[in-house]
C-alpha cells in the first residue's frame, strides 16, 4: 500500500539549478581544456619534437592532463551533480547555494593554480595524481569540505525519515576525500618505503572512495527516475555501500605486488581485491536488475544507455583489477599498458559514462529546456566507447 505521508517532490527551486549549473559548465571547461592537453601528451609520445616548449614537455602536460580531467571534469560534474541528487532526495532547497558557490570557485582556483605550477615545472616529485605544492591542496580540501558541508546539512534538513540511498554514498564520499588527502600530503610519509605504500592508497581510494561513490550515489537517484520504477534492491545498495567502505581502502598495494613492500601488505591487498567483488557485483548487479524489463525505456532513452554501459564497464573493469591483484597474473601484466588500459576503463569506461548519462538525464529537468533528440547523443556515447 502506498504511504500517505509519501508526495511528489517539489520542483527545483532555482538557486539549487543555477549553483547545480554552475559546477557542470565549468566541469565541461576543464573538460575541454585537460582533454586538449592530454591530446598534446599523446601525441607527444609519438612525435616527441610537437610544440618543443619546455613548458609543454610530456613530463610537464601528463600530470596536468591528469589533474584537471580527475579534480576538474570528474569530480566538479559528480559534485554538481551529487548537490542536486542530496536536494531532490531530501525535498527540500540546497542548503546555502551561497556555500557551494564559494566551493566552487576555490575548486576552481586550485585547477587553475595546478595548471599554471605544472607546466612552470613546479611541483612535488613523481607522486601520481597529488603533484600540487600544498598550498593549492589546501585550496582544494577547503572547496570540498564546504561542498561536502552543504550536502550533510541539506540531508540534515530533510523532510521524510529515511536517508536514501544516494546519501549514503554522497555523504561517504565526501567524508572520505579528506582523510584521503590530509593522509596522502602528511610530510612524514613522504619519502622511502612509506612514500609507495600511500602512493597505493591514495590513487586506488580516490577512485573507489570519491568518484565511485559520488557515481553510484548518482546512480541510484537518476536510473530509477529515468525508468519510473524503484531500485531493484534498497538492501543491496546498502550492502554495496558498507562492503565497499570495508574492502576498498586496504587494496592500493596491489598496485606494488613483488616488490619491497611488506609481503603481508601485498597479501592483504590480494586478499581484499577478492573481497571487492561483493561491493562491486551488488552494486552492478542491482542497478542492471533495476533496468529489468524496461528495454523500451532505454530504447527511447538518450541517457539510459550511457548508465547500462557505465555499469558493465564498472562491473568488467573491476573485476579484471581483481584477477590483476593475483600473483600469477601481476607477474605478466604488471609494468605493461595493460595497467594503463585498466585505470582508463575505469575513468571512462565507467565514471564518464554515468557522468554524462546523468547529465543528459538531468539537466533537462533541471533547466526546463525541450530534451534534445536520442540521436544528437548517441554519437557521444559511441566516442566515448
Amino acid at each position: 500500500m502506498r504511504d500517505p505521508g509519501l508526495v511528489a517532490a517539489p520542483s527545483t527551486d532555482a538557486p539549487t539549478a543555477r549553483v547545480t549549473f554552475e559546477y557542470l559548465a565549468w566541469a565541461t571547461v576543464w573538460l575541454l581544456v585537460g582533454t586538449t592537453i592530454g591530446l598534446i601528451a599523446s601525441i607527444k609520445l609519438h612525435w616527441p619534437e610537437f610544440l618543443p616548449f619546455a613548458w609543454l614537455s610530456f613530463g610537464r602536460v601528463r600530470p596536468a592532463h591528469t589533474n584537471l580531467v580527475l579534480f576538474g571534469w570528474s569530480s566538479l560534474v559528480l559534485v554538481g551533480l551529487s548537490l542536486y541528487v542530496v536536494s531532490r532526495t531530501s525535498r527540500v532547497p540546497l542548503w546555502s547555494p551561497h556555500l557551494a558557490r564559494i566551493a566552487l570557485w576555490l575548486w576552481n582556483l586550485a585547477l587553475l593554480g595546478g595548471l599554471v605550477t605544472l607546466l612552470a615545472g613546479v611541483n612535488r616529485g613523481p607522486q601520481e595524481y597529488r603533484e600540487w605544492v600544498w598550498p593549492l591542496a589546501v585550496i582544494l580540501a577547503a572547496a570540498v569540505v564546504m561542498a561536502g558541508y552543504v550536502a550533510y546539512r541539506t540531508v540534515a534538513a530533510r523532510t521524510l525519515p529515511e536517508v536514501y540511498v544516494s546519501n549514503w554514498y554522497i555523504l561517504g564520499g565526501f567524508c572520505y576525500l579528506p582523510i584521503l588527502y590530509v593522509t596522502s600530503y602528511l610530510p612524514l610519509y613522504q619519502t622511502g618505503l612509506g612514500n609507495t605504500v600511500v602512493q597505493g592508497y591514495y590513487m586506488h581510494n580516490a577512485m573507489g572512495m570519491w568518484f565511485t561513490q559520488l557515481a553510484l550515489g548518482v546512480s541510484y537517484y537518476a536510473i530509477p527516475l529515468l525508468l519510473g520504477r524503484p531500485v531493484y534492491s534498497y538492501a543491496l545498495g546498502v550492502l554495496g555501500f558498507w562492503t565497499n567502505l570495508l574492502f576498498y581502502p586496504l587494496i592500493g598495494a596491489h598496485h606494488f605486488i613483488f616488490s619491497p613492500e611488506a609481503w603481508w601488505l601485498q597479501s592483504t591487498a590480494i586478499l581484499f581485491s577478492v573481497g571487492m567483488m561483493v561491493p562491486v557485483w551488488s552494486g552492478t548487479g542491482n542497478l542492471l536488475l533495476t533496468f529489468k524489463g524496461g528495454r523500451g525505456a532505454v530504447s527511447r532513452s538518450y541517457a539510459l544507455p550511457f548508465f547500462v554501459t557505465g555499469l558493465i564497464g564498472y562491473g568488467l573493469a573491476s573485476t579484471q583489477g581483481t584477477i590483476e591483484a593475483f600473483r600469477s597474473a601481476n607477474i605478466y601484466w604488471h609494468f605493461t599498458n595493460f595497467t594503463v588500459g585498466h585505470s582508463h576503463a575505469t575513468m571512462y569506461g565507467f565514471i564518464a559514462f554515468i557522468a554524462w548519462g546523468a547529465v543528459y538525464g538531468l539537466v533537462p529537468r533541471l533547466t526546463g529546456r525541450i530534451r534534445w533528440r536520442w540521436g544528437s547523443t548517441s554519437g557521444s556515447r559511441w566516442s566515448e566507447s
